[in-house]
């Protein structure tokens, strides 16, 4: 049982160096499953959720290879469907992207409903509307979701989302990429993860155009065939530390970035009193004084990201007068805000709304991380606290950011990573001891 304990109210200075994307890798290696060769992938951030992938991939008898720690070479020319998978497919909400690339691959699909953080009602409905769309027959019953193509390949076909989906856009995009024939989809995400998965598929040979549109354009090809392919750099996690820095105070080099996919971040900084300065790859991050008070909606790309909306709401519980954050995307992302009302925040939330009334400081305490995104908001709630914090669950974490204890530290945070035996394991050592 992993946590980390943080000593709040060091400023932060120095340099940081960005992962690859995580939402980018997440789609991007379960899409290597369609391609005959290696795929040579490159900027990978070595983080749990792609370490199933890999694993899933490997135990369907793809040979994976790393290269170094963030780069890996896979080979998928003898994979195979297997129930071996159903395990790690259970406890990653990107596994769902293995049916459209089973599907691409085989003509079927077997895997299991996807697992990860729950953070409320994430339906897959879109997904089935798609691989319907392009002449799937699928059935869900018992935890698994069975999937298959009358002759072994899908179709292409004209298929409108009815509501933006990053998951569906991307889980159509690598089905429809060996399809027969041309496949369109309307009223599609344009996340920068979504251009990076299109641009991997290309350069493998498939021929997919409009990413970054609402409008993308997929004509199915026979094959694909292997290459090399460096991830772009993840702005989330970039995000995450341009609020750290907000939170805490201080001044760091962020870099490894594409300063246009932060744009909507380092507005809203900005206009909280926070100094944003873009230099080529890198942004500057500086906060000297008091911060202002902001009222904050998250949209689907280019509006403000829904992953960034817990770390954003953590740094506004400090900020002066009283913000509004509204939640576009999901129903129910505020689990997270009872633990920093523990830190002292004041927030009431009703629906899809907080209101944050700022107060002077946050104070230590024991909180958990309820997910990805709420974890990291509970780390950058502790940077700025007074006192000390402890943050359970970081397994949530850790699903999404590489080493973020060493990159902290090496910025001058005062937090340490500590392991803890199970509940268990503690009950027989109190046992062993009496």
């Amino acid at each position: 049982m992993d946590k980390y304990i943080i000593k709040g109210g060091n400023q932060l200075f120095g340099e940081v160096e960005i992962s690859g994307a995580k939402n980018a890798a997440v789609a991007i290696i379960p899409a290597a499953m369609m391609v005959d060769g290696v795929v040579r992938l490159e900027n990978l951030p070595q983080i749990s959720d792609t370490d199933k992938l890999l694993q899933i991939l490997e135990l369907m008898g793809a040979q994976v290879r790393m290269v170094n720690p963030s780069t890996v070479d896979i080979d998928c020319s003898h994979v195979s469907l297997s129930n071996k998978i159903f395990s790690l497919t259970r406890s990653i909400r990107a596994s769902y992207y293995l049916i459209g690339a089973m599907l691409g691959r085989f003509g079927k699909a077997k895997t299991t409903m996807p697992g990860g953080c729950n953070f409320g009602v994430r339906p897959i409905d879109q997904h089935v509307k798609g691989m319907k769309a392009l002449g799937a027959s699928i059935s869900i019953g018992r935890g698994l979701i069975n999937a298959e193509t009358r002759d072994g390949r899908l179709r292409g076909a004209r298929i409108y989302l009815d509501k933006v989906s990053v998951g569906a856009t991307i889980n159509i995009m690598i089905a429809a990429a060996m399809a027969e024939g041309l496949t369109v989809i309307e009223n599609v995400a344009r996340e920068p993860h979504i251009v990076d998965l299109a641009n991997f598929l290309n350069s493998m040979g498939a021929d997919v155009r409009g990413a970054g549109t609402d409008v993308i354009k997929i004509r199915g090809v026979r094959s694909l065939h292997g290459g090399t392919y460096a991830l772009i750099p993840d702005q989330i996690e970039a995000g995450t530390y341009m609020t750290a820095v907000a939170a805490a105070g201080g001044e760091v080099r962020i870099n490894n970035v594409i300063p246009r996919h932060l744009e909507c971040i380092s507005a809203k900084l900005r206009e909280m009193g926070v100094t944003v300065e873009e230099q080529g790859d890198a942004v500057i991050v500086r906060r000297d004084g008091p911060l202002e008070r902001a009222n904050v909606k998250t949209q689907p790309y280019p509006g403000f990201p829904t992953d960034m909306q817990p770390q954003i709401t953590t740094v506004l519980c400090m900020a002066q007068g009283t913000s509004v954050v509204t939640e576009g995307v999901w129903d129910n992302r505020y689990k997270y805000v009872n633990e920093l009302r523990k830190m002292g925040a004041e927030i009431t939330v009703s629906g899809k709304t907080a209101i944050i009334e700022g107060v002077n400081h946050l104070v230590g305490a024991p909180v958990a991380a309820c997910d990805l995104r709420a974890g990291a908001a509970m780390v950058v709630a502790g940077l700025c606290a007074e006192g000390t914090t402890v943050v359970e669950d970081v397994v949530y974490i850790e699903r999404g950011y590489q080493d973020i204890v060493g990159k902290l530290r090496a910025l001058g945070a005062d937090i340490v990573a500590v392991t803890e035996p199970d509940e268990p394991e503690q009950e027989r050592r109190r046992e062993n001891a009496g």
